[in-house]
């Protein structure tokens, strides 16, 4: 069954979830940081449940029957028309292979001026059913989106965007390395913006604890709140602290001028940046 929660997140325009605590214990996607769009889609199939991917060619084969049946009602792409869209309806999003929508749209609901189509072999059914699947799909699933050409930028600008404000910490070098690392411009402005923390822990968060009449501790941060830090040192051993009168606590995040730069960014500047370092792949 295809997950009932698609509905909850179209209906809210897909929620942004923030993440307080600091997870680095995490291990990263499988699909890397450089995925396909096959991968990628895979991926965010996988994470938001929407079950097995539709059938594209039955999808295909049932647009002239949706088209001519059920489009004037429920609209071409199946979002609403002079009747309700059919995206985040529960009776599509409960069905796996037509098993649902098969009968259900062999007995139609008359009293609600939805006809039977009674009159369509069970092949075609089916079909409809994958083509409401891949409305679906084409909604929920962003992995699958095709990103358009994002460099529209002024790479001359891009480039004194960068010479005042990245290279305290980068040179020409490593912005060349950026570029090169990322096979589409839309990877490489999200990379750039805000890097991946690599398996390699090289820009974890770390911290050094000073307790009171105690230890100092070091060591690579995997949790931390208000109350409490959990720390890995370099012996692989796990220190949790409490956080209290008598703790001092000095978190060093190598992410923190991203961070940073977040705050501060404009739409322009983005771009301009992007449109520069594509000229360094």
């Amino acid at each position: 069954m295809r997950c009932r929660s698609v509905g909850v997140a179209l209906a809210s325009g897909f929620a942004l979830f923030v993440i307080t605590a600091i997870s680095q214990e995490m291990q990263p996607a499988q699909t890397g940081a450089n995925p396909t769009a096959e991968q990628r889609a895979a991926a965010t199939r996988v994470f938001l449940g929407l079950g097995r991917p539709p059938d594209k060619a039955a999808a295909q084969r049932a647009v002239p029957v949706y088209q001519q049946s059920c489009a004037f009602c429920h609209g071409p792409q199946a979002r609403g028309a002079t009747g309700p869209g059919l995206i985040t309806s529960d009776i599509v999003l409960g069905d796996d292979h037509g098993e649902v929508l098969v009968p259900f749209l062999k007995a139609g609901r008359p009293e609600k001026g939805m006809p039977a189509f009674s009159r369509l072999a069970d092949p075609q059914l089916t079909d409809l059913a994958e083509f409401l699947h891949q409305q679906v799909e084409d909604v929920a699933n962003r992995g699958a989106y095709q990103v358009q050409n994002i460099v529209v930028g002024d790479a001359v600008k891009g480039q004194a965007y960068v010479a005042a404000n990245c290279m305290t910490c980068h040179n020409t070098t490593s912005f060349a390395h950026i570029a090169s690392k990322y096979r589409s411009p839309d990877q490489l402005q999200r990379n750039w913006i805000w890097p991946t923390r690599p398996a390699d822990n090289s820009l974890s968060v770390s911290a050094t604890v000073k307790i009171a009449n105690g230890p100092t501790l070091s060591g690579r941060v995997t949790q931390v709140s208000d109350f409490r830090i959990t720390l890995v040192d370099n012996d692989g051993k796990t220190h949790v602290i409490e956080r209290g009168p008598g703790v001092a606590v000095q978190i060093k995040d190598p992410l923190a001028p991203h961070q940073a730069l977040v705050m501060t960014l404009r739409n322009e500047d983005m771009h301009n940046v992007t449109a520069y370092l594509e000229t360094l792949k």
